[in-house]
């Protein structure tokens, strides 16, 4: 396994060589190329590698990179969406690896949402998952592309690093706080994860990695 730090530099990575590649998030936005020239070169890596349909896998930012590079618009949403709440799954969502996430009621599995942005369906993609706030929170491209908006990887003992470095973005969201993420986070945490290590397995399984 390889790790890049995209904002260090891209220079002489290869976008196929990787059985697979994983579109991690970040603070700021897809479109903002200007401030930030590493996106550029990232979303041509990105799309290289999708227009060879090779296994990728993109969440929050990563999605929207996805997103970018099949020719879809990504752009500040009405209101950040920012805590743990249910998905909604679309038929195509029912019948893909996200499935587990598709109880209702008090059933419902909590996901971590974190973000501002929101993108337009790529030509092409299977919308996957939606939220009142946001029609589109997944969706599946090709064979082998899954783009998700919200977080299955979040655990409790990761976010305590999140709540340092969002200090400032949780402290101008309106209701938002520290403590309430963290209580929520122990509350849905230990139940999402074996769901989300499902969910991942049976994707890689799909996507022969």
């Amino acid at each position: 396994m390889r790790i890049v730090e995209a904002a260090d530099g891209l220079a002489g990575l290869d976008a196929l060589t990787p059985d697979l590649l994983v579109v991690l998030g970040g603070p700021i936005g897809a479109y903002e190329d200007s401030a930030y020239p590493f996106l550029e070169r990232e979303r041509a890596l990105v799309a290289e590698r999708l227009a060879d349909d090779r296994p990728t896998l993109g969440i929050c930012l990563g999605a929207q990179i996805i997103a970018r590079a099949l020719g879809a618009a990504v752009y500040p949403g009405g209101a950040k969406e920012i805590g743990w709440a249910p998905v909604r799954l679309t038929e195509g969502g029912r019948h893909s690896c996200l499935a587990p996430l598709g109880a209702l009621g008090d059933d419902a599995l909590h996901v971590l949402h974190w973000h501002g942005d929101t993108f337009d369906l790529p030509d092409g993609a299977t919308r996957l998952a939606s939220t009142d706030l946001y029609a589109n929170q997944a969706f599946a491209w090709g064979r082998g592309t899954l783009a998700l908006q919200f977080h299955l990887e979040a655990t409790p003992e990761r976010l305590e690093h999140w709540y340092v470095g969002h200090a400032g973005e949780i402290a101008g969201c309106h209701g938002v706080t520290v403590p309430a993420l963290r209580a929520e986070g122990q509350r849905h945490g230990a139940r999402l994860r074996p769901v989300a290590e499902r969910i991942v397995a049976d994707w890689l399984d799909s996507v022969g990695v």
